[in-house]
């Protein structure tokens, strides 16, 4: 009697997995979880627990979150290419999260701590390397929050955009220099942030010469 057997397709590997249960998630739930730490931020500024400066945890905390969801956009390209986890579709939510928190790091700083006196804002831009530095960084984010749409997109067409946000490149580091000058002890964090961006680049221009 002839022994038959049944052919088994392999077992999806993890990446594969991971990226089949990302394609069930919403974008707008990737919204919704980015701005609970600003309601966090606020229930603790609404219930007086910042701490003796509140103005400067906030300006810190908003500036701290605008940086983390920036590295978060740089790794989405590397994830792909090395583990094969696909978060592109969520890169647009990510960006924008960002620069949400950039704003209201900005904000904070204008309304908050320099009460919008406008020649003292020009003068602290101006003669404080930092501030200038963060500004820089927001004006180059700002052209590719407003184009973040496919409006944009079709009106640029793909080439043109993709090279307009390449500047969230520069706006990345120009973000780090900022951190890593505000601070007066000289802490490791601001060193991580700035040598995580650097080596995010790195893989980069790694990816793009070896293409």
């Amino acid at each position: 009697m002839q022994r038959t057997t049944e052919a088994t397709a392999p077992a999806p590997d993890l990446a594969t997995r991971f990226n089949g249960a990302l394609r069930r998630v919403p974008v707008w739930a990737v919204y919704g979880l980015g701005v609970l730490p600003a309601v966090w931020l606020f229930w603790q500024a609404a219930t007086n627990t910042l701490g003796i400066d509140p103005v400067r945890e906030i300006e810190h905390r908003l500036g701290e979150l605008g940086l983390q969801f920036i590295v978060g956009g740089l790794v989405v390209t590397p994830l792909r290419r090395i583990a094969g986890l696909n978060l592109l579709r969520f890169r647009r939510a990510i960006g924008l999260i960002a620069f949400f928190y950039v704003l209201a790091h900005l904000a904070a700083w204008l309304v908050l701590d320099m009460g919008m006196l406008w020649g003292q804002v020009a003068a602290d831009i101006w003669k404080r390397p930092y501030i200038t530095m963060g500004m820089a960084g927001f004006l180059m984010l700002l052209p590719l929050a407003l184009t973040s749409n496919n409006w944009s997109i079709r009106k640029l067409g793909g080439a043109r955009w993709r090279l307009l946000h390449k500047l969230v490149y520069p706006a990345a580091l120009a973000g780090a220099v900022h951190y890593l000058w505000l601070v007066k002890a000289w802490p490791v964090e601001p060193f991580l942030y700035l040598g995580g961006i650097i080596a995010l680049l790195a893989i980069r221009v790694w990816f793009a010469r070896g293409r």
